[in-house]
């Protein structure tokens, strides 16, 4: 392809450049014919004519002849019969000869015509013809070469871009979906290159987020699997081997024991799902809204009997009016149910607790306060799988990621009761936005340098 391209380009730029070259040698045998035909129209004297013969040229082979003087008729190289059709029609004929080209220029004297006759010989008409088409071929030789190594190299980029996609592809078919590809070869490879790695990515965030999903939905069952175990904790002794005991009451100790075994199997099998399914981050598909009263109130009725049971003082404040929140419903049962579960877990029976629900400054607050020994670090009680209790420590987390969803945050305080106060901000959807006023970066400036100074400005009141 490459070379009929250069064919297609350099066949008839060779046919230009000769045709160029005849051009200028007729066009030199016009200038040198021009020279007599001036002397003639001057004078017909033979010396003066042939002085002007002399004039147009070294070689003798290709000097004019003029036809028709009444003298001797020169020599010449044209038939007499294109002599005859010059003089005819009066004007310039170029006629081809034995051994090139002749150009015949009529001029008409007193009595006749004179015809001067100027030889073009091959050579001069062919003049630098060969060495043009030998440079030509090397030119089109050159091109060829040039574009079969640039063909080639683009080609072997394709090839490696393609190869490289390939088996980018079967790696991640394979199971190994942090496969990357570098992006290369022509545009089209390129965003393929860069639509798989996209690809990739949400593989990716796709596993870790069902791994999450797994996660979360086993940290769950820990809320009842708590109450159960405080219950059989709760029961009677199940040691059979001191004292004498009956058929009926040895058989419900050891149905004690087994309870107590099955619970605690089924809490470290749940510890091992977590941990093994804990590095991802999920994210919520959909917007949702729920009343966060209303899921305090349910939530409280399934602790309340728990802390009735272990003697624990609680109290419930602002949840009988609606307060609604971006999160989904049963998202924030289960961050609340984290947190207070955090409460039964890691502190003694008997502790007191509160759960409070305010409503202010385009926030929902749900604040968790209890009477135990407090959260010696709180950041790192918020730091996903952190946990210095031998827990998988992603209580607070849920309730974190549920806050981060509603635009909010959760925050680790020392409580009014002495212990640790948890608090989650959650979004109003409710709330009135605020007027921004074009006064307030000056006004906040102002306020910043005035706290600065420990100084505030004098205000007149009417």
């Amino acid at each position: 392809m490459c070379a009929l391209v250069a064919l297609a380009f350099l066949v008839p730029l060779g046919l230009t450049l000769r045709e160029e070259v005849r051009d200028a040698a007729l066009a030199d045998a016009a200038r040198r014919g021009a020279l007599v035909t001036g002397a003639l129209a001057v004078s017909t004297d033979p010396a003066a004519v042939r002085r002007a013969v002399l004039a147009s040229g070294d070689d003798p082979a290709i000097r004019p002849v003029v036809h028709g003087l009444g003298d001797a008729e020169p020599v010449g190289r044209a038939p007499e019969s294109d002599l005859d059709r010059a003089r005819t029609e009066q004007r310039s004929i170029i006629a081809a000869v034995d051994g090139g080209l002749v150009r015949l220029d009529p001029v008409v004297l007193d009595d006749r015509i004179a015809v001067v006759e100027t030889f073009v010989p091959d050579a001069r008409l062919r003049e630098g013809g060969d060495r043009t088409w030998w440079l030509l071929a090397g030119v089109a030789v050159a091109l060829v070469g040039a574009a079969v190594i640039v063909v080639d190299r683009v080609a072997t980029r394709t090839v490696d871009a393609t190869a490289g996609l390939v088996g980018a592809a079967i790696a991640v078919g394979d199971g190994d979906l942090g496969v990357r590809v570098e992006p290369g070869g022509p545009r089209e490879l390129v965003e393929a290159g860069y639509a798989f790695n996209r690809m990739a990515d949400r593989l990716v965030a796709a596993r870790t987020d069902e791994r999450e999903l797994v996660a979360d939905l086993s940290h769950r069952l820990r809320t009842p699997l708590t109450v159960l175990r405080l219950d059989a904790e709760g029961l009677d002794s199940d040691d059979t081997g001191v004292g004498t005991f009956s058929a009926a009451e040895l058989d419900r100790r050891r149905t004690i024991r087994r309870i107590r075994q099955a619970i605690v199997t089924l809490e470290g099998e749940v510890d091992v799902l977590i941990k093994t399914t804990r590095k991802a981050v999920t994210r919520e598909t959909g917007p949702a809204e729920c009343d966060v009263s209303e899921v305090v109130r349910e939530r409280m009725v399934f602790w309340a009997a728990l802390a009735g049971d272990q003697n624990r003082p609680y109290q419930v404040i602002g949840a009988q009016l609606r307060v609604p929140a971006p999160v989904p419903r049963a998202e924030l049962a289960a961050a609340l149910d984290a947190v207070i579960g955090n409460v039964f877990r890691y502190t003694p029976q008997g502790t007191a607790f509160e759960v409070a629900v305010s409503r202010r400054d385009g926030y929902v607050a749900i604040r968790v306060d209890d009477a135990g020994p407090g959260i010696a670090d709180p950041d790192r009680a918020l730091r996903r799988g952190a946990s210095d209790q031998g827990s998988t420590g992603l209580g607070l987390d849920i309730a974190k990621r549920v806050a981060v969803q509603a635009n909010g945050s959760v925050s680790i305080d020392r409580a009014r009761l002495g212990g640790a106060s948890v608090v989650m901000l959650l979004a109003d959807p409710g709330a009135t936005p605020r007027q921004v006023s074009r006064f307030g970066l000056v006004g906040r400036m102002a306020r910043e340098v005035r706290e600065q100074q420990g100084t505030r400005w004098p205000r007149r009141r009417s």
